[in-house]
């Protein structure tokens, strides 16, 4: 490990001197390559820097409390100080390996979101509104740029489905272990006796695919336009704009409304479209590969019934690490966090474990 920490050291001091010539800074395309990937390293580097000190603070301090000349005082405080140092360097060893865990090359890419209502009718519907907006406000919170492609609303104001495009640098990575299936349990509006009933939503998160990731034959495509329905105002509910496309080998089909121009609909449509077929390809690899399987936090499975959301307890479980927190109404306002930091750490140390296995 410790070679790897400091080609790595090496290759970021590398990077900071090519930073300083004026021919890259003038090159935006390779400024813009090398900006990134310094910013990639500098958590490794910062971290082996203080590493570095830890341990050589430990060694002076070993020397000091050998040395049998040494000032007593000294001697002392030297072994005083030596069980922090060796805490502190097994806390900095683990770090450094989790920091070294190799990157999913998915983790920077935008990400398409779409909610559906499951079990539960009207009130499965509402739920899905719910969390969508929940989604929604926490992007924004994140800084992320949200474009809500297509919505079917319910009759009591839900959405039967909704699917909305989240942009910003590492949008994958935060948003990766949404998928599967939200459990609700509460009294619904339409409950006369107080009953909790229970009822779904389905969350799929897929990262947004990219032409070379898969290819689409004109030939392979029926292409639909009709009028938007819903919001939008008078030129958008009586033009043709919106976009609906069906893959015919796999009968998939997306459709787009949110733009008022039919170019821009068809060409959101199109990078939700080449998204769901990347997942279905994904899918089928990993139904192959066990190994891929083995952890609930990554797989990502629509049918793994994921978390529960229970409102007259105010209670929030995550199935996949056993966490269970009492902050609902933060939750449901877009503040996730409490949730997605434990389910990252322990994505991350599976997948550490997978690698030292």
């Amino acid at each position: 490990m410790f070679d790897q920490l400091e080609s790595l050291d090496a290759k970021f001091q590398e990077i900071e001197a090519q930073l300083q010539d004026p021919a890259i800074v003038s090159d935006s395309k390779k400024l813009r390559e090398l900006t990134k990937l310094r910013a990639e390293l500098e958590p490794v580097v910062l971290a082996w820097a203080e590493q570095r000190t830890r341990l050589k603070q430990l060694e002076e301090a070993e020397g000091i409390l050998g040395d049998k000349d040494m000032d007593p005082e000294l001697r002392e405080m030297a072994e005083m100080e030596i069980p922090d140092l060796k805490k502190g360097i097994e806390a900095g060893e683990a770090e450094l390996k989790r920091l070294l865990v190799p990157k999913d090359p998915k983790d920077a890419r935008n990400v398409i979101l779409e909610v559906r209502a499951g079990t539960g009718g009207e009130e499965a519907a509402l739920f899905a509104g719910e969390l969508f907006r929940m989604y929604i406000r926490f992007a924004e919170r994140k800084g992320f740029k949200v474009s809500v492609l297509d919505e079917s609303e319910a009759d009591m104001g839900g959405l039967k489905e909704a699917v909305a495009e989240i942009e910003g640098d590492g949008a994958y990575s935060v948003f990766r272990f949404e998928s599967g299936v939200h459990r609700v349990q509460r009294v619904p509006k339409t409950e006369t006796q107080g009953r909790i009933h229970t009822s779904a939503a389905t969350v799929a998160v897929m990262p947004e695919a990219d032409e070379v990731d898969i290819q689409i034959h004109e030939k392979d495509l029926r292409i639909d336009t009709f009028c938007s329905g819903g919001k939008g105002g008078q030129s958008v509910n009586t033009t043709y704009s919106a976009v609906r496309l069906t893959h015919l080998p796999t009968n998939t089909v997306v459709q787009c409304q949110d733009e008022r121009s039919q170019l821009k609909n068809m060409a959101k449509a199109m990078t939700v479209l080449r998204s769901r077929l990347l997942e279905k390809a994904q899918a089928e690899v990993d139904a192959v590969s066990s190994a891929l399987r083995k952890s609930q936090v990554g797989s990502g499975d629509r049918s793994e019934k994921i978390r529960t959301y229970n409102f007259p307890q105010s209670r929030i479980t995550d199935h996949r690490i056993n966490l269970t927190i009492h902050q609902l109404d933060a939750f449901m306002a877009g503040q996730l966090e409490p949730v997605l930091e434990p389910l990252r750490a322990a994505f991350e140390a599976e997948r550490l474990q997978q690698l030292q296995g």
